[in-house]
């Protein structure tokens, strides 16, 4: 059996080498009615005629030899050969055949994942591997197939919903981008307009507080120059009368001697007076609190709870203290003493600044949630009250006085720094970037601002916080 091998390899690969003296170049096929040239390349005949279409000059396709009108020739023998190894070629095995054992394939191996014949379920390479009829294997598995498509599809389907919905969400912030923008170039331009109107009524009110001073000097500088002018003509006069006749001279000499007299001056050399610079830093210091106004603060007064002898502004900013108690309704939310804001904090860091100029009598802070607003408290963390206050010339961080703050020192402005996360609770002084007094240790439940004042005169305003941190 293993020569019958050989010898059939041998003649397959001598029909392969004739194969190939058998094939035409043009369609790369078994010769059909072969021609052959003087060249000795062989064609099929209609493959050359057709090549030759396409040429002015015939010529051989391989060699590129110009042709003559007497080819190419016929070989009847050559023409029988082809005909004769096209019926012995072999023809290819079929793929339902085990090239192997030329069996049909009747089985499949779900180890090796292939179909096999039965020669090879019996053969030592699938020893006791899990084989099944081909139907049979081919049923199962396009079932498994199907269900696995199923899960896909679900997929494809969850994937192609999260793309539309991130097609969406782009959209979505787009629009929400241009909006922002808008109105970040509104706001400014709200802010610019500001600007340049402070910066024209502060230059208008610079030249009108110097035009006094202004004026007085032209006036001054007028006179000395008539002064000057006069002077210079007597002067010129007693030269002319010095340059003639000496007998002239001598009889204009009393006239001459009168010009000379010195006339009666001021004060030739004024005292200056110092020039005084517009406050310049006061100026932008004023602009700068004037324009909190027109940005909204993160923090507002709730009127709902101002106890009754304080009176909140109608954009709810700022507070006032009121001698005259005025009637209101006592609901739940109202504090005995002081006001709270509308906005309470459970989470985050928070910033809003206070201005409290030269008010005499004010506390801030923050209260917890569920204090009681009908009693009046100590300013004590453990009454859950966190609070930094100024009263008879003296702050004070709860019931402790705060002696760090010097009478020159006195702040202008307060800011309040919350971390509810880390439990602390900062005041200082933005303007000369010091801290005045913190609390730590944490807050146990939600928080509101607390404002509380007692000057007549001067009412707590709330500005918006820049957000920085000393």
């Amino acid at each position: 059996m293993k020569g019958l091998g050989v010898v059939g390899k041998f003649m397959a690969d001598s029909l392969s080498c004739l194969e190939e003296d058998l094939t035409c170049l043009i369609c790369c096929d078994i010769f059909t009615d072969p021609v052959t040239l003087k060249c000795s390349h062989s064609l099929c005949e209609e493959c050359l005629q057709r090549f030759w279409t396409t040429q002015d000059v015939p010529q051989c396709p391989v060699c590129r030899k110009e042709c003559s009108h007497d080819e190419p020739t016929k070989s009847l023998a050559f023409r029988a050969l082809c005909e004769s190894f096209k019926k012995r070629k072999p023809t290819a095995v079929s793929d339902d055949v085990c090239p192997e054992h030329e069996e049909k394939f009747k089985l499949f191996c779900f180890e090796d994942q292939l179909p096999i014949c039965v020669v090879c379920y019996t053969s030592k390479k699938h020893e006791n591997h899990k084989c099944s009829p081909v139907d049979e294997a081919a049923g199962n598995l396009k079932e498994d197939l199907k269900t696995q498509m199923d899960k896909l599809q679900e997929t494809l389907a969850d994937l192609k919903k999260a793309r539309e919905n991130c097609v969406q969400q782009v959209e979505l912030i787009k629009e929400c981008t241009s909006m922002d923008e808008n109105q970040i170039k509104e706001e400014f331009e709200k802010l610019h307009q500001f600007l340049r109107d402070e910066e024209e009524k502060h230059i208008r009110s610079l030249h009108k507080e110097k035009e006094p001073q202004d004026q007085k000097l032209k006036a001054r500088i007028e006179q000395l120059s008539k002064q000057i002018s006069a002077l210079s003509e007597r002067m010129a006069a007693v030269w002319q009368d010095i340059e003639a006749e000496n007998l002239t001279f001598l009889q204009n000499y009393s006239d001459t001697k009168k010009r000379l007299q010195h006339p009666i001056m001021p004060n030739m050399s004024p005292e200056l007076q110092k020039y005084q610079h517009y406050p310049i830093q006061t100026v932008i210091f004023t602009s700068w609190a004037r324009m909190q106004n027109i940005v909204k603060p993160s923090v507002t007064l709730d009127p709902d709870t101002a106890s009754s002898k304080l009176q909140v502004s109608e954009d709810c900013t700022s507070v006032q203290y009121v001698e005259k108690e005025t009637y209101i309704f006592d609901n739940p939310e109202r504090m005995y003493v002081g006001v709270l804001a509308s906005q309470g904090f459970s989470s985050g860091v928070h910033h809003w600044d206070v201005e409290v100029g030269d008010n005499n009598n004010w506390t801030l802070g923050v209260v917890d949630e569920t204090v009681n607003r009908k009693k009046n408290y100590t300013f004590y963390p453990k009454k859950h009250f966190w609070c930094f206050h100024y009263m008879n010339a003296t702050y004070k961080q709860g019931n402790n006085p705060v002696s760090c703050i010097e009478y020159s020192e006195r702040p202008n402005i307060i800011r309040l720094q919350l971390d509810f996360d880390e439990g602390e609770l900062r005041f200082t002084d933005p303007l000369r970037n010091k801290s005045l007094c913190t609390y730590t240790g944490g807050f146990p439940e939600r928080v509101f601002p607390y404002f509380c004042t007692g000057d007549v005169c001067r009412p707590l305003k709330i500005f918006p916080s820049s957000n920085q941190k000393l």
